[in-house]
């Protein structure tokens, strides 16, 4: 397995891809079989970072509207579905904060449907529902996001298959040079564990740290379930995190 590296908001090098390739997918993975289109045949080629690439475009509050981080408010109605709130840290090994880095994320709607022309899943689009959504962690690394719970979606990698609900999640550091993808997936959804790309990982503990935790102390009574996603950039307990260049599976 190859790795690259890249620089965390705090400007610390963190691994993309691990020797170790029980907790990071491999390039290559049969069993998701677009992998195979995709992953490169040929030794990577190293490319040197220049000056605009690290100091431009700036990725600050600036990127945040007002409404960026409620995907429920972004539009004349409210979506249909289950409104959730979405909430954790970004921490680095040792569990020191990130400040001041922009996350973001994108989904599919509540019938499992992604507001993109690729997207021909038979399942209504919500008018009221555009599935992304973006906001910066404070001073101690924490987000939050109010949203809609995704519904699972087919996607015809084998015979039956299904997609269990999931959240991409996107980090940005100062450019984007250095960025890391990850997915966010719900507690005791039995989709889980017959899915190719969420068993590509194959350390179990690795798999568990992609599984968001029910919290009620931060639940809204009567109003919104919340789901604790904290992301770790690196170190033992490490979030997983993706190639970049994979498609919006």
């Amino acid at each position: 397995m190859t790795t690259h590296e890249t620089r965390s908001p705090g400007g610390l090098i963190l691994p993309q891809y691990g020797s170790d390739d029980q907790s990071h997918p491999a390039l290559n993975t049969p069993e998701y079989r677009s992998t195979a289109l995709r992953y490169p045949k040929q030794p990577l080629q190293y490319l040197p970072q220049y000056l605009t690439e690290v100091t431009g475009p700036l990725l600050g509050q600036d990127r945040c509207g007002e409404h960026d981080h409620d995907l429920t408010v972004q539009h004349d109605d409210e979506p249909l579905g289950e409104r959730i709130i979405v909430g954790g840290r970004v921490l680095d090994s040792g569990g020191k904060p990130v400040p001041n880095t922009l996350v973001e994320i994108w989904q599919a709607n509540s019938a499992g449907r992604y507001r993109h022309q690729g997207d021909r899943h038979p399942a209504p689009l919500d008018r009221n529902f555009s599935g992304s959504g973006r906001c910066m962690t404070d001073s101690d690394g924490n987000y939050k996001f109010i949203t809609i719970k995704p519904g699972a979606y087919p996607w015809r990698n084998h015979d039956n298959a299904w997609r269990p609900a999931h959240i991409h999640f996107s980090l940005f550091g100062q450019a984007f040079t250095q960025r890391l993808i990850t997915q966010m997936y719900f507690p005791g959804d039995p989709l889980c564990y017959q899915d190719p790309i969420f068993n590509s990982v194959r350390d179990e503990q690795a798999r568990e740290r992609m599984i968001s935790r029910f919290d009620l102390d931060t639940t809204v009574p009567e109003w919104a379930l919340s789901y604790k996603f904290d992301i770790v950039l690196r170190g033992l307990e490490g979030s997983v995190f993706e190639d970049e260049e994979e498609e919006d599976d």
